[in-house]
């Protein structure tokens, strides 16, 4: 009998032992892990969107392609010229992603001077709206690249290359 007496005292202990909660003087159950504060204001922090910047955005953007294929929103909308019409006839319509070519839209300052297919780029900024326009200097480059910022993340939702 007092061998039973002795192991449920030993459990007992144990099982206290173990325990990471306490219970203060009004009953309520206390958690003993001094980081439990910390960790739930850094998930609520996780949880609100933080807006990405956007030039970062568009770097990673035109250099991965898989963080690319990740940040359309397909089927991406899209008007285009026609290259087998003689005529400037613009189509619209959508691009699937087994459709995607890579778009790299890295500029340099070089690009507005160099000999062949100048052109400059632009970034204009509404809202939670970024148009990306490159303009050729007497070349008939003409495009615009549309991103919507979405729960603080840029995604490509259209495109508009009209060139000619």
């Amino acid at each position: 009998m007092k061998i039973i007496y002795f192991i449920l005292i030993e459990l007992a202990i144990l099982l206290s032992s173990c325990s990471s909660e306490k219970t203060n003087d009004k009953g309520i159950i206390a958690n003993s892990n001094q980081n439990t504060h910390q960790n739930i204001h850094q998930n609520v922090h996780q949880s609100v969107a933080v807006n990405e910047n956007f030039y970062d955005f568009l770097e990673k953007f035109s250099t991965d392609r898989i963080f690319q294929l990740k940040r359309i929103a397909f089927p991406v909308k899209a008007v285009e010229s026609d290259p087998d019409d003689e005529e400037v006839i613009l189509k619209e319509g959508t691009i699937q992603k087994y459709e995607w070519e890579h778009l790299d839209l890295t500029y340099d300052s070089t690009y507005i001077t160099r000999e062949c297919d100048q052109y400059y780029q632009d970034v204009l900024f509404k809202s939670d709206l970024a148009i990306v326009e490159l303009r050729g200097i007497n070349n008939g480059i003409y495009a615009n690249y549309y991103f919507k910022r979405e729960n603080g993340q840029w995604y490509l939702v259209a495109l508009e290359e009209t060139s000619f």
